[in-house]
């Protein structure tokens, strides 16, 4: 009786057909798919790539959205300059002036008239008087003229009045909040309040008589040698003032000799006037936004040949410079007692 063999002892006949197929599937090589360099990370390589649209960028979307970029931080730039920057600015500014002004007071060169000792205008921007109000903490280099310009770097004495101390009605203009605000407290001031103004002439002190603002009554004309010195500047909300307040004080020291004017009212320029901007400064403004169109140009095709690294190395200072000039130009702009 001849035993059966176990499934063990039985010959495999399938293991020769699996050691053919076997060995093909090893000698088949398969293809290498090589993975972008550059462009997007899951780009499709291959005959998919041919039916799906390039993702890149169009030229005209770049050019864009640097322009916007560029335009945001020129508003920035503005924003900044005429709330952070200007403080900064005000405090120099004067403290450059009141430097100056003591070098003429003690050499006695103090213009104390419309004209020089040369017989020529005064300056827009010479210092002319040293104004001190205790009552809100004020003590202030008083410049000629009350342009935006002039303003921006301290009160400013209205060309066609006499100067403090002298007979007549003084009228000085000074900001309420941007540059410093050396008037923002102007109308807290109340009757009887005191304050001074040192001038090539001498100190002159002068009592508050009136708090007004626009569609007050006008104070009574004053008797012959009598002085009057009048502080105006923005009311209402900060940076934007849609009213103008005015303190009114009397000279209560004896007036000094009041020189000859050479010009009144009518000779002033309407940017000299209360809530004007100076409008002669639009040309170095569209001069300043076609140089930043230039550039915004200029680096779009510097990122494309040079580098987006080396390019921004290079552009951000430029930007910063031209987009700092343009901002002060535009703030003088704006009125000249905000």
């Amino acid at each position: 009786m001849t035993s059966t063999p176990s499934r063990q002892d039985r010959p495999d006949r399938r293991r020769p057909v699996l050691r053919r197929l076997t060995s093909r599937r090893s000698t088949v090589r398969r293809p290498v798919v090589r993975r972008p360099t550059s462009g997007w990370s899951h780009e499709p390589v291959g005959p998919a790539a041919r039916a799906l649209p390039v993702l890149g960028q169009p030229e005209r979307w770049r050019f864009g959205g640097s322009a916007v970029v560029v335009v945001g931080l020129l508003l920035v730039g503005f924003a900044l300059q005429f709330i952070a920057v200007s403080q900064v600015s005000y405090v120099r500014d004067q403290q450059l002036a009141l430097d100056a002004y003591r070098f003429q007071l003690a050499n006695a060169t103090a213009p104390v008239g419309q004209t020089g000792p040369d017989g020529r205008l005064v300056a827009d921007g010479t210092p002319v008087a040293i104004l001190r109000v205790p009552a809100i903490g004020l003590r202030s280099v008083v410049l000629q003229g009350t342009t935006s310009d002039v303003t921006r770097s301290g009160p400013g004495h209205r060309r066609d009045t006499p100067l403090p101390g002298q007979a007549g009605a003084s009228v000085v203009y000074g900001r309420q909040t941007a540059y410093g605000g050396p008037f923002g407290k102007i109308a807290e001031l109340r009757r009887g309040d005191t304050l001074t103004a040192t001038t090539g002439q001498g100190t002159a002190r002068y009592r508050v008589t009136d708090v007004r603002r626009t569609g007050d009554p006008v104070p009574a004309p004053m008797a012959v040698g009598d002085g009057r010195l009048t502080l105006v500047s923005g009311a209402s909300l900060p940076f934007l003032p849609d009213t103008v307040v005015r303190v009114d004080a009397e000279l209560v020291s004896d007036p000094v000799p009041t020189p000859t004017p050479a010009f009144g009212y009518s000779s002033l320029e309407p940017r000299e006037l209360t809530m004007a901007g100076d409008g002669t400064v639009w040309p170095f403004v569209v001069l300043g936004l076609v140089v930043l169109a230039a550039m915004v140009a200029l680096f779009t095709v510097g990122m494309r040949l040079w580098g987006r690294r080396q390019t921004v190395v290079v552009a951000v200072p430029v930007v910063l410079a031209v987009g700092l000039f343009a901002a002060s130009q535009l703030t003088l702009l704006l009125p000249n007692l905000m």
